[in-house]
């Protein structure tokens, strides 16, 4: 069985409104040194072993429903665990 961690950011090209919003929120709450904020999402699946190749399962995971391939770019990150 694995975990599976999913990291979905907006590509840096894709004007991000509201990580925009959070950054002038922080800078009137006086931390000026944020500069900029980009939002994004996070995901943990976990998955059991099959015959499937688990980088190609996840990878269609990711393209098909995780994140939009037009504007946004994803990573991921496995780890083998031990059912309990």
């Amino acid at each position: 069985m694995f975990k599976v961690k999913v990291y979905v950011t907006l590509r840096e090209s894709v004007l991000d409104p509201q990580g925009k919003a959070v950054t002038h929120s922080l800078q009137s709450l006086n931390y000026p040194e944020v500069s900029d904020v980009r939002i994004g999402k996070y995901m943990e699946l976990t998955v059991e072993k099959s015959e499937r190749d688990l980088d190609e399962v996840i990878k269609e995971i990711c393209s098909k429903l995780l994140a939009n391939p037009v504007i946004e770019d994803y990573r991921y990150e496995v780890e083998e665990v031990v059912p309990q």
